[in-house]
């Protein structure tokens, strides 16, 4: 099975944290926390679609500008996520330059920003390009279950943590895996192509077993079409398994609620991305500054029953041993 989401780090462990989650055969990518981006490639940061942003500290934020930068001129939407005040502090961001030459373009690359409170409401709001990046309200959502995102293929849940201010947490979670056996498509004579995106998309939405699914491909012998069942085709050349769960948790404190917050949002999740600041030995200073130990990171992923641990966000006092925070995670999250 080839998973749908591809994530990776943009930069090291004691660096901005910035999770990269490209989509596998799609122009399209995600992104969580909003840092120092400069080592992505501007055809990546091309490629998103969301950004979720945990809080707006300078580690987690200052990359704005470069997102801006690349995406301007270009007709295209980008959808962030931000806590509660986070609308304003992009209407800052943006107030801070001056656009009087926007009239010469042609596009409309527009900022849909959403402010994410612990009650479950989704403040929104939208910049524009050709209004000068003006303000423009565009009212309250509910939210159910925390989920901030719910698209054909994925959905990303978030919950608001304490860091002596509200941070989020993120899980993204693939609805279900579509594979499709090769070889069975190479025993019915059936070419691979756009039609399978389709006939995926259609198992996700649940459209009936009789749903005509149309096959049109080229050969040397010519063009060919053949219509078959969508039914059909999901049992002959189609296999469904449970889909990818990741989650994306820093900047929070050591507490009961937070304990609990987190390991329900990493409840069975394949990667768990959690910072791993000081280690323990350093709790002391942990508690005082609001950040995890490595071996409560462990601990942390352990309770939520997590397939893998990636301990991320390390503190830059370890800088000569950072695999003694690393082996902390592992051992805390391999105790029995």
């Amino acid at each position: 099975m080839k998973p749908l989401f591809h994530p990776q780090m943009v930069n090291g462990n004691f660096e901005d944290p910035v999770l990269f989650v490209d989509f596998l055969f799609e122009r399209r990518a995600l992104m969580f926390d909003l840092g120092d981006i400069s080592a992505l490639p501007a055809k990546k940061i091309l490629r998103l679609s969301h950004v979720f942003i945990s809080h707006t500290h300078m580690d987690h934020f200052i990359g704005f500008d470069h997102l801006l930068r690349i995406c301007l001129g270009r007709d295209r939407n980008l959808t962030l996520f931000g806590p509660p005040g986070f609308i304003d502090q992009v209407e800052h961001k943006l107030n801070a330059y001056t656009w009087n030459l926007l009239q010469n373009y042609n596009n409309n690359f527009s900022i849909i920003t959403n402010e994410v409170h612990e009650t479950g409401s989704l403040h929104q709001a939208k910049f524009c390009c050709q209004d000068r990046f003006r303000r423009q309200d565009l009212g309250t959502e509910q939210t159910s279950n925390g989920v901030i995102v719910d698209e054909t293929g994925f959905r990303v849940k978030a919950v608001t943590l304490d860091h002596k201010i509200p941070c989020l947490a993120f899980a993204l979670e693939e609805a279900f895996h579509i594979n499709v056996w090769k070889n069975r498509l190479d025993s019915l004579a059936l070419p691979t192509g756009k039609w399978l995106n389709d006939l995926k998309d259609a198992i996700r939405l649940g459209k009936p077993d009789d749903t005509p699914v149309s096959i049109d491909w080229q050969d040397q012998q010519g063009k060919h079409s053949e219509q078959h069942l969508l039914g059909e085709l999901r049992d002959k050349i189609i296999s469904i398994t449970p889909g990818q769960k990741i989650s994306y948790v820093v900047d929070v404190a050591y507490s009961e609620r937070n304990r609990k917050h987190i390991v329900a949002l990493g409840q069975g999740v394949d990667l768990f991305y959690i910072e791993s600041v000081f280690l323990d030995a350093d709790k002391d200073r942990a508690t005082r500054t609001a950040h995890l130990t490595a071996r409560q990171a462990g601990k942390l992923a352990r309770e939520a029953g997590a397939r893998k641990l990636i301990p991320i966000h390390f503190s830059p006092r370890y800088s000569d041993c950072e695999q003694a925070l690393v082996d902390e995670a592992q051992n805390a999250f391999a105790e029995y």
